[in-house]
């Protein structure tokens, strides 16, 4: 699986994160980011052209991918907005406390392994008055789809990348210390397994 993983998952993760519903909900969230960013999960840069730059003064992109990096250097159209790529997983994020004033994360949370660490460290991090924006797939609302997102998660896992389609977003979001206080959901076109979308703003309690 290791040439699978470094070689072939990344540009079918980017190809598929790339499709026009998915791309329609990051623009709902990322161009409310404000100040010093934080992207968690900035893989191959797809979030990039719906930042404001009079809005973001700088951006930090962590991810424990080197070859989604590389995808997204490719790509990167913020000139007027700096750029430091945080080699990193979620768990052991490399800044200091209280340093951003927005966090960015879409279509991450499923593959994070250990969730509620991550979290933990993006409440560190963040400034008590900042804000998480968010957008993920998750559990379906619906038991019939919950039934088939539990039955094949183990093996969309595997060839996923780790992606999980069937995690509570919003429980996941206040268990790590976060007052959500903007959600919306819904389907977007797609398999319904994997296409029930959370997005909102949460605030560190």
């Amino acid at each position: 699986m290791k040439f699978y993983d470094k070689f072939i998952l990344p540009r079918i993760t980017n190809r598929l994160c790339s499709l026009g519903p998915a791309m329609k909900q990051r623009n709902k969230v990322v161009p409310q980011a404000q100040g010093r960013v934080l992207e968690i999960g900035i893989g191959s840069g797809l979030n990039f052209q719906f930042y404001d730059s009079a809005k973001v003064d700088h951006l930090f992109g962590l991810d424990p991918s080197e070859e989604m990096w590389s995808i997204a250097q490719r790509q990167i159209s913020l000139d007027t907005i700096p750029v430091a790529f945080l080699k990193a997983p979620a768990e052991q994020i490399p800044l200091d406390d209280n340093t951003v004033d927005s966090i960015v994360i879409t279509y991450t949370l499923c593959t994070i392994p250990n969730v509620s660490a991550s979290l933990k460290e993006m409440k560190r991090v963040l400034k008590p008055d900042g804000h998480l924006l968010f957008c993920e797939h998750g559990a379906a609302p619906d038991e019939s789809v919950l039934k088939w997102q539990n039955k094949l998660n183990p093996v969309w896992k595997k060839f996923g990348g780790g992606c999980n389609l069937n995690r509570d977003i919003p429980g996941l979001i206040k268990s790590g210390g976060f007052n959500i206080t903007k959600l919306e959901t819904m389907y977007i076109p797609g398999p319904k397994i994997a296409s029930y979308n959370y997005w909102g703003i949460a605030k560190p309690m």
